[in-house]
């Protein structure tokens, strides 16, 4: 049986992918579904393929690196593809809850923004926080996983965590 998002994984092996990775990704795409339906339930639009798609294809670029820059690595590989910018954007913008442009820098990363803007971008970002290798951690985990980061970076999670719990709850967006 076929699942939404299945047909980008020959994009995953053909770029050379672990196996793990794109369970991983496959884990990642079921959770991001599960938040997109249940924000669908509450009356938000949703764009549940761009989520499936993009979640699974969010980490192609670790068949290249596995450190911080395989979103931007990623983001290159999916526009020689041709793939929808929609789905780049995804993966640039998936690590943690996004990195402003100092961040980034300080990482040795390009000065440039990765903060997820669309809905899909945010719910991608979130669902892969929620994921360690294909165990889905719960949310005591999830906020005690946050002590490594700083202020800031650890309110950004938590903002957008927050902010999909409240629309699946609320319905508005």
């Amino acid at each position: 049986m076929c699942s939404p998002g299945d047909g980008y994984i020959p994009f995953l092996e053909q770029a050379g992918c672990e196996p793990k990775v794109i369970a991983h990704c496959r884990t990642v795409r079921d959770v991001g579904l599960q938040i997109a339906r249940d924000l669908s339930s509450a009356g938000v639009t949703v764009d549940e393929d761009l989520v499936a798609a993009g979640a699974i294809i969010h980490d192609i670029g670790r068949s290249q690196t596995h450190g911080m820059d395989h979103a931007d690595a990623g983001g290159v590989i999916c526009r020689a593809l041709g793939l929808d910018e929609k789905i780049c954007l995804i993966v640039e913008r998936h690590i943690g809850a996004g990195l402003r442009a100092d961040e980034r820098a300080g990482f040795g990363l390009s000065a440039v923004d990765r903060i997820p803007q669309t809905l899909e971008e945010k719910i991608v970002a979130h669902a892969d926080n929620q994921v360690r290798g294909t165990r889905v951690i719960d949310r005591d985990e999830f906020i005690s996983s946050l002590d490594r980061f700083d202020g800031q970076v650890k309110k950004r999670f938590l903002a957008l965590a927050e902010e999909l719990d409240t629309l699946a709850k609320s319905g508005k967006t």
